[in-house]
């Protein structure tokens, strides 16, 4: 018997489909079957991520899932943001990559509590994976936990993680359609990053028309043009943060770093 729709597929049932019209049936029947799991999933991930926001607010933690495609700089805009945030503000990392613990290693070294997960074929992390990090973490009281998502431009934004904002970055390196490329994780980011811009002079990357696109599909999104190498631009960061920070009462205010000529778009 056919495990989709019940009908014999050797044609020596009570059904009488043509092979044409049992293929379209299973094929409409599994589309249907997709659907309804995808809904099951995310409607518990909702219910989890809903549990974990709850939890955040009561210990006034701010949570940031970034979120960005492999080699835009992630991480080492993450420990550069650490290293300027020791001894100001409480923070905590939840790292998520497929395998090993290399980027969580990274932010060990500056002297924060990461926790690893490793999502292995998965390509995002969902909300209870987040709940599980941080019990692990034991991260007690306000601060801000940073979650590094799975290098991804798809699937992360789907997840509600209970976080207070999603960063989505992107370099230069990269394409200025990414927006256009991939609409859904800029229309779902609160604020998006443009990373290595001390890079602009040697790729062809049109910042200007790269923030139209983004704008095209977010006309809310708030841009962040930095240089996690060069600190350039992390003033604006450093603000963003502070902005963020006052919403959850946290008193502790983030001095700004030694670079200029910051600009916030």
């Amino acid at each position: 018997m056919c495990g989709v729709c019940g009908c014999d597929e050797n044609g020596n049932g009570k059904h009488s489909h043509t092979n044409e019209e049992h293929h379209h049936h299973s094929e409409v029947v599994s589309k249907q079957r997709l659907i309804e799991v995808e809904r099951s999933i995310l409607s518990n991930n909702d219910r989890v991520a809903a549990h974990n926001r709850a939890n955040f607010k009561k210990n006034r933690q701010l949570v940031l899932n970034l979120m960005s495609s492999p080699g835009s700089g992630k991480t080492t805009l993450l420990t550069e943001t650490l290293n300027l945030l020791s001894g100001k503000i409480r923070c905590a990392v939840i790292e998520g990559d497929q395998q090993t613990e290399n980027d969580a290693n990274r932010i060990r070294a500056t002297q924060t509590p990461a926790y690893q997960v490793n999502t292995g074929k998965g390509c995002h992390l969902d909300a209870d994976m987040i709940h599980h990090a941080m019990h692990h973490l034991a991260f007690e009281g306000e601060g801000i936990v940073f979650i590094e998502n799975v290098g991804n431009l798809v699937c992360p934004a789907s997840f509600d993680l209970g976080e207070h904002s999603k960063v989505a970055i992107l370099s230069v390196t990269e394409g200025d359609d990414k927006p256009l490329k991939y609409p859904y994780m800029f229309a779902e980011a609160d604020y998006m990053i443009i990373n290595k811009i001390d890079l602009t002079p040697y790729v062809s990357f049109d910042i200007a028309k790269c923030i139209e696109n983004a704008r095209s599909v977010n006309p809310a999104i708030k841009v962040i043009e930095l240089s996690a190498t060069t600190h350039e631009g992390m003033n604006d960061w450093l603000s963003v943060l502070n902005s963020m920070l006052a919403s959850y009462s946290i008193a502790s205010e983030v001095p700004p770093t030694a670079a200029t000529n910051d600009v916030m778009v």
